[in-house]
């Protein structure tokens, strides 16, 4: 079969790429086209549009680019025509990937949606779009799967595909003394995956450095960026960094400051108590305050429906705010254990599954299913 698969960021392009090599597992004569990353590239498919390219951040950022994710939409609707695709695979990325949604339903081109989007924090009315337009939906929260009952939509929880990476993770050996790292604790810097968060977090991040002196930082980069955008950490004589190595790093890592995404539950699954900060745009800031209906930020709070890490926003995203949120949990502290006691509760909650495996199944027998009877 023909695979289209489109996805947004980082997370989703490694999650496409593990879905990738679990549906040649099962289909090896797969024929793969992608909007998406290194990772899916890598993997087998043909990569068309980078998402560094389409990746825009807030709503003043998106605003300001609208003809831009025009073109871009029109560019991948006129690409799905050209080859029409047996399945269409959606990865989160909910702006775009609706809009395509609708698209590819009209055309007749089966919707499959791999990591349903966040509705539930904000326009919720979104699921009777996605109930209208998605022929299968895989979600990878537990809350979700009730949250879609609300509107009589039956769709597949299919665990979290984190755990399948962190489980096939075999840490590099001798990371250590390869960054001249030594035996005091390392504290992991995640700024994000996107220009706007790392230019909004990267100088708060610096400023803990003086305040932990007996502690060492180590920032997570990511290759495909810039250098530019980390300038400031690599004229730092006080800071690490590390390129493609976040898992290496907080494998190693006593606590972690993250900014506020899928890092926070890959920092859980590692088992690192960590604080959680994120800072936007003053007016995005405000606009999200009148549409987002959920208590928290943070993957590790929402699927615990409590506060298990603490998260720091806008104005309390501050280095003295964040030190002292952070030091405890350096140390060998009740705040720290209590956190792995909660992370484990988190994982129970997740459940036990080989996720790529799972959708890849579910995606094959949904169209086999489809087949009129004597079709190979």
């Amino acid at each position: 079969m023909n695979y289209y698969l489109i996805a947004g960021e980082r997370s989703g392009d490694l999650h496409g790429a593990n879905l990738i090599r679990s549906l040649i597992d099962r289909d090896p004569e797969a024929q793969f086209r992608c909007w998406g990353g290194d990772y899916m590239r890598e993997a087998g498919a043909e990569l068309i549009v980078h998402y560094n390219d389409t990746a825009f951040m807030g709503f003043i950022e998106v605003l300001k680019n609208l003809g831009t994710i025009r073109q871009f939409l029109e560019q991948c609707k006129q690409d799905i025509l050209c080859n029409r695709p047996d399945v269409l695979i959606l990865i989160d990325y909910p702006g775009f990937n609706l809009r395509i949604a609708e698209f590819a339903h009209k055309q007749g081109i089966p919707v499959h949606y791999y990591i349903s989007p966040k509705i539930w924090a904000w326009n919720t009315g979104r699921a009777k779009k996605i109930k209208a337009y998605v022929d299968e939906l895989y979600c990878i929260l537990p809350f979700e799967k009730d949250f879609y009952k609300q509107f009589d939509y039956e769709i597949n929880y299919v665990g979290n595909p984190l755990f399948d990476e962190i489980r096939r993770h075999e840490p590099r050996e001798k990371f250590l003394a390869c960054h001249n790292l030594t035996d005091e604790p390392i504290i992991a810097l995640l700024p994000g995956s996107r220009k706007q968060e790392i230019e909004r977090l990267l100088d708060v991040m610096m400023e803990l450095v003086p305040k932990l002196p007996h502690c060492q930082f180590v920032l997570a980069a990511i290759g495909n960026m810039p250098s530019s955008f980390y300038k400031k950490a690599i004229n730092h004589k006080q800071i690490k960094i590390v390129y493609d190595q976040t898992y290496d790093l907080l494998s190693h890592a006593r606590a972690a400051v993250v900014t506020s995404g899928t890092a926070t539950l890959e920092t859980a699954l590692f088992n690192v108590p960590q604080v959680v900060c994120y800072k936007t745009s003053w007016l995005t800031y405000q606009l999200a305050k009148l549409v987002i209906k959920v208590k928290y930020i943070s993957l590790v709070n929402l699927i615990a429906d409590r506060k298990v890490v603490t998260e720091l926003i806008q104005g309390d995203c501050i280095a003295d705010t964040i030190v002292s949120e952070l030091s405890p949990l350096v140390e060998q502290s009740p705040a720290r254990e209590q956190m792995l006691v909660d992370y484990a509760e988190i994982k129970e909650l997740l459940g036990h599954y080989e996720t790529s495996d799972k959708v890849a199944e579910l995606i094959i027998q949904s169209q086999k299913s489809k087949r009129p009877s004597g079709t190979k």
